[in-house]
């Protein structure tokens, strides 16, 4: 589910997060950027079990409805029953593991602000693409997958007052919802109707390298700051240190870590990874700024005997 640049991001909001609490202290920060990685799965398992709310409160709308008197004529489908029926709905919802793993974790996040779950369900009863869909009795896998694709994209992850509910939760989720978002909608476009239960349940890293790489990466770039900082020095001979924007000098330091520090990773690959990061999460300029610097020290570095890579790189 994460990238190496999205474990990028992540130590950067760390480094970024020490600064601004002025505490220096090592262990906290690995703890914080530790629950920033694990708390993106927290974020997918939740829009998980919103899909599981909303196919509860469809089949609780559908209990009062037949106790009505008078039936009302948006209720009046060929077939009521076929949303709560649609078979990629009910793989998550019957999915005994999911539901192991949400309780496990005691995300009862719904349950306590069903508020979100109503909201959610009246836009997708009011919606063009549920009626459509609920005007034929019967449908396929095919294009009951292609609904809950639909609704996801264009209903439920777009929704402004789920989007702040998250934001108010976990400040760093407002970067892990668009990750986790891209990963939900390629997830079940590829998802079959004979998948197994753990499908649903994908590993947040691809494997322990990839931890072992964040806390490293973190570890190294503050404990060797100070010898960082020198390698800027002398490099930015129109820029006064302070002008540099604060998620700039932290980039550099990263990438100049990454450099010396990690061998197996080509310097070209890390290059490119932080001029993409800085161009989303800086100034315009950034990139340009950043490009310039590294470009230097790498033929610096390679001219002088420091840049010593091996292996195929961990992209």
């Amino acid at each position: 589910m994460l990238t190496r640049r999205h474990i990028r991001v992540k130590v950067m909001q760390s480094i970024y997060a020490l600064i601004q609490s002025k505490d220096d202290s090592l262990q906290k920060q690995e703890k914080f950027l530790k629950v920033s990685i694990e708390n993106t799965y927290t974020l997918y398992l939740l829009w998980l079990s919103l899909f599981v709310e909303i196919q509860k409160r469809a089949e609780e709308q559908i209990s009062l409805s037949a106790k009505k008197y008078i039936s009302d004529k948006k209720e009046e489908f060929p077939n009521p029953k076929k949303f709560v029926q649609n078979r990629l709905l009910l793989q998550i919802v019957e999915n005994k593991k999911l539901e192991e793993e949400i309780s496990h974790r005691k995300l009862d996040n719904w349950y306590l602000n069903e508020e979100y779950v109503k909201l959610i369900y009246k836009d997708i009863i009011e919606s063009d693409v549920y009626n459509n869909y609920m005007s034929t009795p019967e449908s396929d896998y095919a294009a009951d997958k292609e609904l809950i694709l639909t609704l996801f994209k264009s209903i439920i992850a777009p929704n402004e007052k789920i989007y702040d509910y998250f934001e108010d939760d976990k400040l760093t989720w407002v970067d892990d919802i668009p990750i986790v978002n891209t990963f939900i909608l390629k997830h079940l476009k590829k998802v079959k109707q004979v998948h197994p239960e753990s499908y649903f349940l994908p590993s947040l890293l691809k494997d322990d390298e990839d931890m072992t790489y964040a806390m490293q990466l973190l570890s190294r770039t503050l404990l060797k700051n100070d010898a960082l900082e020198k390698e800027i020095d002398g490099k930015t001979p129109n820029w006064d240190k302070d002008r540099i924007a604060g998620i700039d000098s932290i980039l550099l330091k990263m990438a100049i870590c990454e450099l010396l520090h990690f061998p197996s990773i080509p310097e070209r690959v890390t290059i490119n990874e932080y001029l993409e990061i800085a161009k989303e999460y800086s100034t315009p300029k950034s990139s340009i700024f950043i490009n310039g610097i590294l470009d230097k020290l790498t033929k610096e570095y390679k001219s002088e005997g420091k840049l010593n890579k091996m292996g195929r790189g961990l992209l």
